[in-house]
């Protein structure tokens, strides 16, 4: 990216997180969506155990947003009916599924084991690489992305800038007991898998049940270093040996 392109979009960034700091979650949602300086953005979304909250601020301010679903080929189905629920219940209109290349799929991961020998690269060409591909035609994004979830997501700002794109964080300050409030004020749907002991949901091989206690994440890729995926890393995106097709 363009030394002068980082830049303008820092600037941008800081000024729209003074401009909005302490602003309710759909101020934020809604200013992102109508301010013309941020440009056309899309909503990614897990359609996981928080994501309703944001999607349904979402659906009160623009619900013909761009919603951008990583299916990975590996989501619990109880996942993939959630997320098709959830877009009819709160209206959302343009719910666009992304999904990982079929050659990278064949080449590097034809038994559907690559998750057991190297994690990073299976979410690399089921997530980070589709969802770069798709964000493409978009000038930013939007996350439901929390500082409560993890450490690295401690000090996260409203916005950001992400590899040469605006990356908005509406829920930033919001905690587990807020997105729990939220939820049965609204009476929104709930992922059925919540009740059965997962916290956080991601792809089946990877997502296990956590115990009374422990961190919401600690079902994710248990056992491992690893918490996060890739989609939200700054540098790095590289693709070693990976299809370079759209």
């Amino acid at each position: 990216m363009p030394l002068d392109l980082t830049a303008l979009l820092t600037a941008r960034a800081a000024q729209l997180n003074a401009d909005l700091k302490g602003a309710d979650a759909e101020v934020v949602l809604d200013t992102a969506l109508r301010n013309a300086k941020v440009g056309d953005l899309a909503m990614v979304s897990s359609f996981g155990a928080e994501s309703v909250v944001l999607l349904h601020l979402l659906s009160r301010v623009a619900p013909d947003t761009p919603v951008l679903f990583l299916e990975t080929g590996m989501l619990f189905p109880e996942t993939l009916a959630y997320q098709r629920e959830v877009a009819e219940t709160l209206g959302l209109t343009d719910v666009r599924v992304i999904r990982p290349d079929s050659l990278d799929l064949f080449l590097h991961d034809p038994e559907g084991d690559l998750h057991q020998r190297d994690a990073d690269t299976c979410c690399a060409l089921r997530k980070t690489k589709p969802l770069e591909l798709a964000l493409q035609a978009f000038d930013g994004w939007i996350t439901g992305r929390k500082r409560h979830q993890t450490a690295d997501r401690a000090e996260m700002a409203l916005f950001e800038v992400d590899a040469g794109k605006l990356k908005i964080n509406p829920l930033a300050h919001w905690t587990r007991e807020d997105i729990a409030a939220h939820m049965d004020a609204h009476d929104l749907p709930r992922h059925p898998l919540v009740a059965q002991g997962f916290a956080s949901v991601g792809c089946a091989p990877c997502t296990t049940k956590v115990a009374p206690g422990e961190d919401a994440r600690a079902g994710r890729w248990r056992g491992r270093v690893k918490t996060e995926c890739g989609i939200h890393f700054s540098a790095g995106r590289i693709y070693p040996g990976l299809h370079k097709g759209a």
